[in-house]
């Protein structure tokens, strides 16, 4: 199967064949050929070729897209790509007209009706790539997660101390494919079961968020399903009810990861408001860059998490930021220049005796600051459960705290497993879900957003 673009204003359908002899498609999965003047491109046609020695005949086009053309290019790579996947050569004719909503002859694809306006539920596949996590889960008709693969890129990032986000990128696109493939094969479904497509659009790194939105749309179009596209933030609440769906609402969610640190009431409806955010670092990025400082390895909030263990959470206090007038905010940048400023008092050759009490001091001025502010807004919204999740949710010195703060205070409390506290494609599954019984879905021409917010949010 070969792609190409076509660039055109007005041109009759015959100037097509001027171009196919530049046209071409290498075995490195790029289209060539294309003007090197954006302006030019400012409206494409995709178009479909049927294979041949010399690049085939153009069959017809499809659609106008007012795009630039690296987002064609990409999304028809990525379509063709999913095609390649789904539907090898050798299935071609045996899968003409079959449920998926694809009608093949030979190398052509023709998109038949659109998907039915009301969802009905069924398995749902989540794809998850907003910053250095490749996942894909199933999730079946009920909610039940059936499978949640994650390839991680910490060993892709670990010698730079943090994400560096084309490397990001890169690692989405060659593992996308693979771990989406085993995320369907260990559910037990095959593709064409599934009903529904969920990917988070944002927030995230733009280049990782483009990588699983097009390959979400490349999936929807060629299995005739809705695509529901989530933030990254209604997944990690979502999270909170995978394990334990009889979770009550209302209530208060704290989210708390490398980028985000958001506290959120959740109402019976499903929508949630905001009540209060980081000023300035997320608790996540607080713990990455303390590690930094301590000379830990990345990710920073494990390895402090494991060196806190070995020391006294009270032998080297850290200021505590709690803001002015009962303010649910928070604020961890003066905590990072602290921790900074004490190893500088520090001779060098005492700091190794030191660092678990350093770790364990700075571990405990983060967390007892998420759990304060937590147990304020449940006060403060008046109601009778909180949940935290995150990836700093994960924290075990957090998890202590929170049980025993939710013990005393008779609150209902929910931590998910630790699988579901970093990133993982479950979460988005389940939040997409929701987007979809709530109707819903996003259309093929959408587009990542890094600083996407929420479908369900609700302002003060």
């Amino acid at each position: 199967l070969r792609t190409a673009l076509r660039s055109q204003t007005d041109a009759p359908d015959d100037s097509a064949r001027d171009w196919r002899s530049a046209l071409r498609r290498n075995d490195s999965r790029t289209v060539q050929g294309v003007p090197e003047d954006p302006c030019c491109a400012s409206r494409r046609s995709a178009c479909f070729y049927r294979t041949g020695s010399d690049g085939g005949r153009l069959i017809s086009p499809r659609d106008t897209c007012a795009r630039p053309w690296w987002k064609v290019r990409t999304a028809l790579v990525a379509l063709v790509a999913t095609r390649a996947v789904l539907f090898p050569h050798s299935q071609n004719r045996e899968m003409a007209g079959s449920r998926s909503g694809v009608i093949v002859e030979g190398h052509i694809m023709t998109a038949v009706e659109p998907p039915a306006a009301t969802w009905v539920p069924g398995p749902i596949l989540g794809i998850e790539t907003s910053c250095d996590e490749t996942a894909a889960s199933v999730l079946a008709a009920d909610g039940t997660v059936l499978s949640n693969m994650i390839s991680s890129q910490h060993a892709v990032h670990r010698r730079f101390g943090g994400v560096v986000p084309e490397l990001a990128s890169r690692a989405h696109i060659e593992s996308i494919e693979e771990v989406s493939s085993e995320a369907v094969q260990q559910s037990g479904l095959a593709w064409s079961d599934l009903t529904g497509i969920a990917v988070t659009q944002g927030p995230g790194l733009a280049g990782a968020l483009l990588v699983g939105v097009n390959y979400a749309k490349a999936l929807a179009y060629v299995l005739n399903i809705p695509m529901a596209c989530v933030s990254h933030l209604e997944g990690h609440i979502a999270s909170a009810w995978l394990k334990d769906p009889a979770f009550p609402l209302p209530c208060v969610v704290l989210v708390v990861s490398g980028g985000h640190t958001h506290l959120y009431y959740k109402e019976v409806s499903g929508y949630y408001r905001l009540l209060g955010s980081t000023r300035d670092d997320a608790a996540g990025e607080a713990f990455d860059k303390g590690a930094q400082l301590l000379g830990l390895e990345y990710p920073g909030g494990p390895a402090i998490d494991r060196l806190a263990r070995q020391g006294n959470p009270e032998a080297i206090v850290f200021p505590r930021s709690y803001l002015k007038g009962g303010s649910l905010d928070f604020s961890f940048s003066g905590l990072k220049t602290a921790l900074l400023y004490k190893l500088q008092s520090i001779p060098e050759r005492s700091r190794s005796a030191q660092a678990a009490d350093l770790a364990a001091g700075y571990q405990e001025a983060i967390v007892d600051v998420l759990v304060h502010k937590s147990f304020a807004a449940v006060r403060a919204s008046g109601a009778r459960a909180l949940a935290v999740v995150g990836g700093v949710s994960a924290n075990s010195r957090l998890r202590g705290l929170l049980q025993q703060r939710a013990a005393s205070e008779g609150l209902q409390l929910s931590l998910p497993p630790l699988a579901y506290c970093t990133d993982n494609a479950a979460m988005i599954a389940a939040a997409g879900r929701q987007a979809l019984l709530a109707g819903l879905r996003a259309p093929l021409d959408i587009d990542a957003q890094a600083s996407l917010v929420s479908s369900f949010a609700r302002t003060m």
